[in-house]
C-alpha cells in the first residue's frame, strides 16, 4: 500500500500568507527602529560644564526635540518595569524584606524629583565628563524616579491580595518559582501595572520637562528637548512659540496614549478574574490592526524553542513550595538578628543626616523650614479639598455611564499626562495684572497637575461597581441623595482614597515649581517649601538642598501613616466591593 502525499490545508497557506496588515506593520516597525537609531545616535556629543548644549526655539526643530523627549520616557519605563518586577516581588515573598522595601519606597516616593536632579547631574557628569551622556542618564534617571515607585507599590499590592486558591494551584501544580512569576504573578497583576504604569507615565513627563533644563549652582543643564525649549522660550518671551510647543506636545501625549497605552489597556483586559463581564470594555483601533496579522503568531512559533531552554535553566530556582514546618527558635533568633542590624542601620544614617545638616544649617533656620513645609502642607489640603468637592461627582457620573465614559477618559489621561509648568508662565501675566499674590494662586498651580489623579481614580471605582449592584440598587428605588450615599459613594471611597493620596503626592512634587514661577524677566515667589529648594537646587546648596527634601518627606510619611494609610485600611474593611 503506497503512502500518500501529504498537503498542507488552505488553513494553514492562508495563515502563511503575507497580508496586507502584514506589509503595514513591518514598515511601522523598521521605520521606529530607524527614527530611534537616528535620534539616539545624537544623545552622545562633546561637553563641557558650564556650556550646555544649545537649545534652538526654530520651530523645525519641535518634532526632533519631541522624538528625544520620548525616547527619554520609553529609556526610564523598562528600567522601572525591571525594578518594580524584582522587588516588588521580593516584598511579597520574603516577610523580612518587606519590612524594608515597603518604607523605603514610601519614603522614597514622597522625596521631591528636583531633589534627585541636583545630586544625580553632579554625578552622571563626573561619570561622563566630556559627554552629554551624564545629563542624558541624569534625565533619564529622573523619569524612572517618578515612575517607579508608584508602580512598584501597585505590584507588591497586587501580590500581596493574590487570592489564596490561586497559590495554592500554584503549589499543587509544582512550578517553579520561574513558570509561578509568569504564569500566574504576572498576569494577575497586569491589569492593576497597566493602569497604574500609565498614571506614572502622565506624572513622568512633568519630571521630564524638569530634567532637561535644571540650573545647579547656577550653571544650566539644558538637553534638546521639548521641555528646554519651552524654557528657552520662556526665557526670551516668545509666547507664540510657547504655544506652538504646547500644541506639539499635546499631539505628542495623545500619540503615545493611542499608539502605547490604549492598545496595552485593552489587551490586559484579557487577564480579568471576575465573573462577571464589565458592561464597556476599553477598545482600541491600533490593537485590532495588530491581532489581524500574523506577524505575532510567526514571531511566537520561532521564538518557543528559546523560552522553552529558558524555562528549563531556570529550574535551578526552585518550586517555592517552602517548608511545611519551621523551627520556632531559629526563626525568632534570625528576626531579633534582622531587627538589630536594620535598627542599627537606620540609626547610623539618621544620625549622618542630622550631622551633614547641622554642620552646615543653624539650628533656627531648621525650624523655619518646618514653617515652610507646614504652610505648603496646608496648600496641599485645599487642594485636595478643592478636588473632592468638584470631580468626585463628576467622576462618578463619567463612570457610571458607558457611553460619556468612552469619549472622556482619553480626555482625562491626557490632562493628567500634560506637563502643566509649560503653563505656569501664563500665572505670572495673570497674577500680575489682578493682583493676586502667588502664595494662593500656587495653589491653582498645583491642582492643574494633581487634581485629575481623583478624577482619574474615581472613574475607574464607578466603573468597576458590578451591573447586579446598580440594578438591585433600581429595584430598590434608590434616588438622589440616598442612592448616593448607600451605592455610589460607598463604592467610589476605595479609588478615591488611591487618588487622594496620589493627588497629595504629586501637590508636593509640584509646589517645588508652582511656588516660583517666571516669564522673561518677572519672577514671583510664594512663601513655602517648595521655593527653598527650588533656591537650594538653583544655589548647588546641597544641605539645604537636602533638608528640604527631609522636612517633605518627613511630613509626608506622617501624614499618611497617621490618616491615609488609616483612612485606605478602612475603604478596603468597610467599602470594598
Amino acid at each position: 500500500m503506497s503512502k500518500l502525499r501529504q498537503f498542507p490545508s488552505g488553513g494553514a497557506i492562508r495563515a502563511a500568507r503575507m497580508r496586507p496588515v502584514d506589509l503595514f506593520i513591518i514598515c511601522g516597525v523598521v521605520a521606529l527602529f530607524y527614527l530611534v537609531v537616528r535620534v539616539g545616535a545624537t544623545t552622545d556629543q562633546p561637553f563641557r560644564p558650564g556650556n550646555p548644549p544649545a537649545v534652538s526655539t526654530d520651530p523645525g526643530n519641535l518634532p526632533y526635540y519631541a522624538a528625544r523627549s520620548v525616547l527619554r520616557m520609553f529609556a526610564g519605563l523598562v528600567p522601572a518595569v525591571l525594578f518594580t518586577f524584582v522587588f516588588g516581588t521580593w516584598a511579597a515573598r520574603s516577610r523580612r524584606a518587606v519590612k524594608v522595601i515597603v518604607p523605603a519606597i514610601d519614603i522614597l516616593q514622597s522625596v521631591p524629583v528636583l531633589t534627585f536632579l541636583s545630586i544625580t547631574v553632579t554625578g552622571f557628569v563626573a561619570l561622563f565628563p566630556h559627554s552629554t551622556l551624564g545629563l542624558e542618564c541624569a534625565s533619564v534617571f529622573a523619569v524612572f524616579t517618578a515612575l517607579v515607585w508608584n508602580m512598584a507599590l501597585a505590584f507588591y499590592q497586587s501580590l500581596a491580595t493574590q487570592p489564596r486558591e490561586l497559590d495554592e494551584a500554584a503549589r499543587l501544580m509544582g512550578l517553579t518559582r520561574w513558570q509561578r512569576f509568569w504564569k500566574l504573578d504576572v498576569p494577575s497583576g497586569m491589569i492593576s501595572q497597566v493602569w497604574n504604569g500609565m498614571i506614572s507615565f502622565g506624572a513622568a513627563w512633568f519630571a521630564l520637562s524638569a530634567s532637561e533644563t535644571i540650573s545647579v549652582n547656577h550653571r544650566d543643564n539644558a538637553l534638546p528637548g521639548i521641555g528646554s525649549y519651552v524654557a528657552q522660550a520662556l526665557d526670551d518671551g516668545e509666547g507664540a512659540r510657547v504655544a506652538l510647543a504646547v500644541g506639539v506636545m499635546i499631539v505628542t501625549v495623545v500619540s503615545v496614549n493611542f499608539f502605547f497605552w490604549r492598545p496595552l489597556t485593552a489587551w490586559a483586559e484579557r487577564f480579568r478574574t471576575e465573573e462577571c463581564e464589565i458592561a464597556e470594555q476599553p477598545r482600541s483601533w491600533f490593537l485590532q490592526l495588530l491581532r489581524r496579522s500574523t506577524l505575532p503568531g510567526h514571531l511566537a512559533r520561532a521564538l518557543r524553542p528559546a523560552g522553552e531552554r529558558l524555562d528549563r535553566a531556570m529550574r535551578i530556582l526552585g518550586t517555592g513550595r517552602g517548608r511545611l514546618r519551621h523551627d520556632a527558635a531559629r526563626r525568632r533568633a534570625a528576626d531579633i538578628a534582622f531587627t538589630v542590624l536594620y535598627t542599627a542601620a537606620v540609626a547610623a544614617i539618621v544620625w549622618k543626616a542630622f550631622s551633614y545638616v547641622l554642620a552646615h544649617v543653624p539650628l533656627p533656620e531648621i525650624g523655619h523650614d518646618a514653617l515652610l513645609a507646614l504652610v505648603t502642607y496646608g496648600r496641599v489640603l485645599l487642594l485636595v479639598a478643592f478636588s473632592t468637592l468638584v470631580w468626585v461627582p463628576i467622576g462618578a457620573w463619567i463612570g457610571m455611564n458607558p457611553k460619556v465614559n468612552r469619549i472622556a477618559q482619553p480626555v482625562v489621561q491626557v490632562l493628567a499626562s500634560f506637563p502643566t509648568n509649560f503653563v505656569f508662565p501664563l500665572a505670572v501675566v495673570v497674577l500680575g495684572a489682578s493682583g493676586i499674590s502667588l502664595n494662593w494662586g500656587c495653589i491653582v498651580l498645583m491642582a492643574l497637575g494633581a487634581q485629575w489623579y481623583v478624577l482619574f481614580n474615581v472613574i475607574a471605582g464607578a466603573g468597576a461597581i458590578p451591573g447586579d449592584l446598580r440594578e438591585a440598587a433600581a429595584d430598590l428605588g434608590l434616588r438622589g441623595w440616598l442612592r448616593w450615599r448607600k451605592l455610589i459613594l460607598p463604592a467610589v471611597f476605595p479609588s478615591y482614597v488611591t487618588g487622594a493620596l496620589t493627588a497629595s503626592g504629586g501637590a508636593w512634587n509640584a509646589s517645588i515649581q508652582a511656588e516660583t514661577v517666571s516669564y522673561g524677566t518677572t519672577t514671583l515667589t510664594a512663601f513655602g517649601i517648595g521655593a527653598y529648594i527650588q533656591q537650594a537646587t538653583t544655589d548647588g546648596d546641597f544641605a539645604r538642598n537636602f533638608l528640604g527634601a527631609v522636612l517633605m518627606s518627613v511630613y509626608v510619611v506622617v501624614i499618611n501613616r497617621l490618616f491615609w494609610r488609616r483612612l485606605y485600611r478602612f475603604a478596603i474593611r468597610r467599602c470594598a466591593l
